[in-house]
C-alpha cells in the first residue's frame, strides 16, 4: 500500500524519518512517498485532509480533528525548552518587543507565545527568514524554532525568553511542540502505521551517528555536533511514545489553549499507540 508522508525539512524530521526513506527496515507492505514542507504549510494542507500521514502542529490538532488520528509516537517535545523569543543585541533590557515575527499562526510556538503574552502583535514571517528579519531591524523581535534556537548568538541576537522553560514553570510539563497525524480513512489499520513509524524511529535511535551524517544534509548552517543536539532535543524518547505525561502535556496546551479563546475547545483526542 502506499502512502504520503508529510514532513518538514528539517534535521529532526530527517533523523526520524531516514531508515523508512532509505529502506533500511521492513516496511511490511508500505510504500511512501516522502513530501518536505515547513510546519506552517503542512497545517493548513490538513485541514483539507491532503496526505494520508503527516508532522503537524499541536496547535493545529483542534482544527483537523475530524480528519485525523494522533499518533503518540513521531512527537518533538521540549523538555524543559523549546521555542525562543530574540532579540538583537542592542534592544533595551526589560523593554517589550511592539512586534514579533512568527513562523506561523497555527504553530504551538505561536500559542505559547500568546499564552504568555496574550495582547503580542504579531507578524508571519517564513521561519527561515525570521533571524535575518530581526537582524535587519524590519520587526523588533522573533520567535525562533528549528535550528535558530541554537545559532541565534552568532546572528548577533539575545534571548528574552525561553518559552519551554516558561511553559514548565507554568505547568510542571514538557511543552508538546508537534506531532505526526495519520487520516481517519486509515483507522483500520493505524496501529501497524504507527508501528512502522515507531520502528523506524528505534531504528534511527540505535544508529544515531549514521543517521546524524544523513541529517545533516537537512540543517542549515549547523556543523555535526551542532546537529547531533539539536537532532537529541527533538528526537528522543518522548518521541518513541508520549506516555501519560506527554499526553497530559498535550491535553493541557489544548486546554489552555481553549480556555483563552486560541483554539477551538478540544474534548477528546483519538490517540494511537
Amino acid at each position: 500500500m502506499h502512502l504520503t508522508l508529510a514532513h518538514s525539512p528539517d534535521a529532526d524530521d530527517a533523523f526520524m524519518f531516514w531508515p523508512l526513506a532509505q529502506g533500511l527496515i521492513d516496511a511490511q507492505g508500505y510504500s511512501f512517498t516522502h513530501v518536505l514542507a515547513d510546519i506552517e504549510t503542512l497545517n493548513r494542507a490538513a485541514m483539507a485532509g491532503t496526505y494520508d500521514i503527516s508532522a503537524l502542529s499541536f496547535h493545529a490538532y483542534p482544527y483537523v480533528a475530524d480528519k485525523y488520528l494522533l499518533l503518540s509516537c513521531g512527537a518533538s517535545v521540549g523538555d524543559g525548552y523549546g521555542p525562543l523569543v530574540v532579540v538583537r543585541e542592542d534592544f533595551p533590557e526589560g523593554a517589550d518587543p511592539a512586534e514579533v515575527a512568527v513562523p506561523g499562526e497555527l504553530t504551538t510556538a505561536c500559542l505559547v507565545l500568546r499564552l504568555w503574552r496574550p495582547d503580542v502583535k504579531t507578524r508571519v514571517v517564513p521561519f527561515d527568514r525570521i533571524a535575518e528579519a530581526v537582524r535587519a531591524g524590519e520587526v523588533a523581535a522573533g520567535l525562533l524554532i528549528h535550528e535558530g534556537q541554537l545559532t541565534y548568538r552568532r546572528e548577533g541576537l539575545k534571548k528574552i525568553i525561553d518559552l519551554g522553560e516558561w511553559w514548565r514553570g507554568e505547568t510542571g510539563l514538557p511543552l508538546p511542540l508537534g506531532g505526526n497525524v495519520l487520516h481517519r480513512r486509515h483507522q483500520d489499520r493505524a496501529r501497524a502505521i504507527a508501528g512502522l513509524l515507531r520502528e523506524a524511529i528505534r531504528y534511527a535511535l540505535e544508529h544515531r551517528e549514521e543517521g546524524v551524517r544523513y541529517a545533516r544534509d537537512y540543517a542549515r548552517g549547523l556543523d555535526v555536533d551542532e546537529v547531533t543536539r539539536f537532532v537529541g532535543m527533538y528526537v528522543n524518547r518522548w518521541t518513541l511514545g508520549l506516555g501519560p505525561e506527554g499526553r497530559r502535556a498535550v491535553g493541557a496546551l489544548l486546554a489552555r489553549g481553549a480556555a483563552a479563546g486560541l483554539v477551538p475547545p478540544c474534548h477528546a483526542i483519538d490517540w494511537v499507540d
